[in-house]
């Protein structure tokens, strides 16, 4: 659950839904977290040794309807880029998401940096990320407790600020398994909107981790959980997929106190290079103020690897079978 901001003069469409704490976790949810790592840890740029670009979209809560207004469920999508920078021993990376929840929309663009040291076997990666976090109000969809509260009279229609944002991070990886973790937020910029009471970004706590396990030559398994905590709250999310021939996936996750989920994908094109998954979460808590399901959409695209960079690749089929 997220409660994106503090409580002003007036209740939201959602307000029992979101906004029903001070503050509490603030950044948008995701299923195909495993997916979407650069989101939470600036140090994973270019971890992947190729230039990959994702899309996700998320629709929360689908279907539900608020008592008022036409503010809807939650959605969110992210656009994000990521690319090594071989050379320098580094990677970089960009990303835009855009949340919106009810009246309250969210909007970020940040660019990351990570710089990787090899450690044996292991590679260590050092990350920034900066950016900028916009939030826009539409007060046209509150509704206020005291229509003649004098903080509000001049209040209408859509109203936006910006903020810097900005986030640091480490990631290791080996052949099994990763492991990192990530501070945002830690400007704590803060929104206003001309009203006595503020609402901050808080800073934010991500620890994500894996472990690979090949049961074959045709199938492996993908273990992996992300923790997420704002130092007031800690949630998390465990799951498992199978991957069958690097061409099709499936598997199971629990989000903690929220919803229970199935994840499916295929792999496109030639070189695979393309890869579609969707995602069911199955809401297990609150299910009376909530609608069942939610549902996301995954789209990743990888660049081909350029022939002339790096060592020649020969390929033989003596081990395959």
């Amino acid at each position: 659950m997220r409660y994106p901001v503090k409580k002003f003069h007036f209740l939201l469409p959602l307000a029992l839904l979101i906004f029903n704490a001070a503050q509490g976790q603030q950044d948008p949810q995701f299923t195909h977290y495993m997916f979407n790592t650069l989101y939470y840890n600036p140090a994973y740029a270019g971890a992947e040794g190729v230039t990959k670009f994702t899309a996700i979209h998320r629709s929360q809560w689908a279907g539900y309807v608020p008592t008022f207004g036409d503010g809807g469920a939650p959605t969110s999508q992210v656009i994000s880029m990521s690319s090594p920078l071989n050379k320098m021993r580094s990677g970089v990376g960009a990303y835009i998401v855009n949340d919106r929840l009810g009246a309250l929309n969210n909007l970020e663009a940040q660019a990351s940096f990570a710089y990787n040291l090899a450690l044996k076997d292991t590679k260590l990666s050092f990350g920034l990320k900066a950016g900028m976090y916009s939030q826009t109000l539409n007060f046209d969809l509150y509704r206020y407790i005291d229509p003649n509260d004098p903080l509000l009279k001049d209040q209408a229609g859509k109203t936006s600020q910006v903020r810097p944002d900005l986030a640091a991070g480490v990631f290791m990886q080996r052949e099994k398994f990763y492991a990192g973790v990530s501070f945002n937020h830690l400007i704590k910029s803060t929104f206003d909107f001309g009203v006595s009471q503020r609402s901050s970004l808080e800073p934010h706590m991500y620890v994500t981790g894996g472990y690979y396990y090949q049961v074959n030559f045709d199938l492996r398994l993908q273990f992996s959980t992300l923790i997420k905590s704002d130092f007031t709250k800690t949630t998390f999310d465990v799951g498992g997929l199978a991957y069958y021939k690097e061409k099709m996936w499936g598997g199971l996750s629990f989000r903690q106190s929220e919803a229970a989920i199935v994840m499916l994908g295929y792999s496109l094109l030639k070189d695979r290079a393309l890869k579609v998954g969707y995602g069911m979460d199955v809401i297990v808590k609150d299910r009376e103020a909530k609608q069942p399901l939610s549902h996301e959409i995954l789209l990743t695209y990888e660049l081909p690897v350029n022939p002339n960079i790096g060592k020649k690749i020969v390929r033989t089929p003596r081990y395959r079978h």
